[in-house]
């Protein structure tokens, strides 16, 4: 596969802006390894939780009801989300302080055992996360996807992301420079296409030696000028 010049693709994403200075200040920063193992697993269930409620609903009304859901799930502890039982499961969606939807109430069950098992076995969820090499991070997508709840799409990525993990992101703008570009042909979360994105990014980092988030970025910039 013959990619495009990282060079190339940076340059689009500085003729976004009005100088290769304010682009910097759009690009995201990554933690390193030791501050992303700072993070506590319960703050990683709050985020996983989030993420999905604001699939299909206004980020903003999820965003203001947040401290709601903090209080009310006892500020997502892992251990006492595994401690409830079935029925105040089913109370706690009927809870008129946060957005009732029972199915994505209950992932937050599902993913604070998801992260209780990973953490057992690695020490905490945030030492799994922080371990894990960013050249193999659709993989680390596709075990949140299988062993976690409603974490396929872009859920589990953008969580990754809004937590200081170093990851790219299949945004539309990404997933179609990358289609115009025949790196990926099949469906976006087919390992054939994950492998391919990964490739491709792997390549542009190696040329450019950038975070990969910030790689997806100028991507991003230079497809989506109008925006």
């Amino acid at each position: 596969m013959n990619y495009e010049s990282f060079s190339d693709i940076y340059e689009r994403a500085v003729a976004r802006f009005s100088s290769e200075a304010e682009l910097k200040q759009h690009l995201f920063h990554p933690l390193n390894a030791e501050e992303l193992k700072r993070i506590s697993d319960d703050r990683w269930l709050s985020a996983f939780s989030q993420k999905v409620f604001q699939s299909g609903i206004s980020w903003k009304v999820v965003h203001n009801k947040w401290p709601n859901f903090e209080e009310v799930f006892f500020h997502f502890n892992i251990e006492k989300m595994l401690l409830i039982h079935d029925e105040m499961w089913e109370e706690k969606a009927k809870d008129k302080r946060i957005i009732r939807h029972l199915g994505k109430v209950l992932t937050i069950r599902e993913n604070a055992a998801m992260i209780h098992d990973i953490a057992e076995e690695h020490g905490s969820f945030s030492n799994f996360v922080s371990d894990w090499p960013s050249h193999k991070i659709t993989d680390l997508w596709q075990i949140l996807k299988k062993s976690g709840s409603r974490l396929g799409g872009n859920t589990g990525p953008y969580t990754l992301r809004s937590l200081g993990k170093d990851s790219f992101l299949l945004t539309k703008d990404v997933e179609g420079y990358l289609r115009l570009n025949g790196i990926i042909e099949t469906g976006r979360e087919t390992k054939s296409a994950l492998a391919a994105a990964q490739d491709a990014f792997n390549f542009w980092h190696e040329e450019s030696n950038l975070p990969y988030s910030q790689i997806s970025q100028c991507i991003a910039f230079g497809v989506n000028r109008s925006s």
